[in-house]
């Protein structure tokens, strides 16, 4: 393990058909979305528990209860933590707090950006060693896909128009008013639009995942 004193916090939602991946309804409908969202889940947690960088906690909601994220622990070295907050803001800053009671330095990501790799979380958990103040991964769309920390101030949560464009904007105002030394990953695609289906890693994932 690299990083024995930091943690990946990953963040999903239970898969409840008609609760996730709604924009991809229409083009997939119902079912077929809600088992992509469980599989991008799966591929996730692949991703970064068997690289054996730091430890994984699985932040779950609308809470642990979900027989999905059982069958997560078992099959994944994971612990389960229920999001807690009003907004997907105050449900980062309290896993962070939670977390970084803990560690050191906390990496939080999502379930929909299938080729962050564990090279970008080790960059990330480099950069915050090594001084940096937190490390940003840009999504295309105008959002975010990782975000490394130390601390987390609400101040870099509050108010933000989540699942907006605006997002990654705001936060790196935020970040500059903090006076913070900062550093960005590369920009990734994710999975949010219709359109994101026509990308080749997807027509492979959907090819596991049956129609409605």
């Amino acid at each position: 393990m690299q990083f024995p004193e930091a943690v990946i916090l990953v963040f999903a939602k239970a898969p409840i058909a008609g609760e996730v991946k709604t924009r991809l309804i229409p083009a997939l409908g119902t079912a077929a979305a809600t088992d992509l969202h469980a599989q991008l889940v799966r591929h996730t947690l692949t991703t970064v528990v068997y690289a054996d960088i730091c430890p994984v906690q699985l932040w779950c909601a609308p809470d642990t209860t979900h027989p999905f994220f059982a069958e997560c622990q078992r099959n994944f070295a994971v612990t389960l933590h229920t999001q807690q907050g009003s907004d997907l803001g105050a449900r980062m800053v309290h896993a962070f707090d939670a977390a970084l009671q803990e560690y050191r330095r906390a990496v939080i990501i999502g379930s929909d950006c299938p080729l962050l790799t564990a090279h970008d979380i080790t960059t990330t958990l480099s950069a915050l060693r090594d001084g940096y103040n937190a490390v940003l991964g840009p999504a295309q769309d105008g959002g975010y896909v990782l975000l490394g920390l130390k601390q987390a101030p609400p101040a870099l949560f509050d108010n933000i128009p989540w699942g907006t464009a605006n997002v990654l904007v705001l936060t790196r105002e935020r970040l500059q008013q903090l006076q913070w030394r900062v550093t960005e990953l590369a920009p990734h695609w994710d999975v949010d639009r219709p359109e994101d289906l026509a990308h080749p890693f997807m027509q492979k994932l959907l090819l596991e995942i049956s129609p409605e």
